[in-house]
């Protein structure tokens, strides 16, 4: 990897480590599997923006920046994977089953099971609660950024690689159903069945944290109900009920 490259994101490297950030990067090097020579960047690589207003960090000493190249990269990784496993299939097929390999709750998952979740650096703000799903995801993708910077593609490709056979079988997700109100409506046709529609039963809440209560109906039968914290997210609830029921 170029220096100049490298320099963009990486700040100098840290010879002199307390005992916690020692632990912390024995810890990370033991789920990346290899030495890590810049320490540094590694840290940045689980550090949330909350702990930016210490006066210790700059504005670009968060996650943001390696986040933002770590999604490009395993794009990338996540296409040559499927690309190589799927000889047979055609675009469309390898585009779905990508986005849901780099999907947020994949990601989550792969950072709760590698325990990256324990790694995180987090402001006052949020190092009390539970972390977000959203920030597990994003510190994945940190730290295949990290790799690539430090290692190159090969050992990035690597570690998304063996990630993926350790802790996911393709085709099982291939098969997973995310979209039920797409589903819902292929098999309202297949049975030769009304569109189905969804009304809104109530919401309720402040502004800033409604919650919605949809119903969804095939013609003029119920067929299932969903909260969420938005409209959306309640249709598909209702559409996952409503979906079982027409196969039952």
């Amino acid at each position: 990897m170029p220096r100049w490259f490298r320099s963009l994101f990486s700040s100098k490297k840290q010879e002199d480590l307390s005992p916690e950030l020692k632990s912390r990067i024995q810890k990370l090097e033991r789920i990346v599997g290899f030495q890590i020579d810049d320490p540094s960047l590694f840290l940045k690589a689980l550090r949330h923006r909350s702990t930016l207003s210490q006066e210790k960090y700059e504005t670009y000493d968060s996650y943001e920046r390696l986040e933002f190249l770590g999604d490009a990269v395993l794009d990338l990784i996540a296409a040559e994977i499927l690309f190589n496993n799927y000889p047979e299939k055609d675009e469309g097929f390898l585009t779905k089953v990508r986005a849901k390999l780099v999907r947020g709750d994949t990601l989550t998952d792969f950072s709760k099971k590698l325990g990256l979740e324990d790694l995180m650096e987090l402001g006052e703000r949020n190092g009390a609660g539970k972390i977000s799903k959203s920030i597990l995801a994003d510190a994945f993708e940190s730290i295949i950024a990290a790799i690539y910077i430090t290692k190159g593609y090969k050992e990035a490709y690597q570690f998304v690689d063996t990630v993926i056979e350790n802790n996911l079988v393709i085709d099982k997700l291939i098969n997973t159903v995310d979209n039920y109100k797409s589903a819902l409506l292929e098999l309202a046709q297949a049975q030769k069945k009304p569109i189905p529609h969804y009304e809104l039963i109530s919401e309720s809440g402040p502004g800033h944290n409604r919650t919605f209560m949809v119903k969804v109906l095939v013609g003029n039968e119920d067929l299932g109900q969903g909260k969420g914290k938005s409209k959306k997210k309640a249709e598909q609830k209702a559409a996952k009920q409503a979906l079982k029921k027409l196969r039952d």
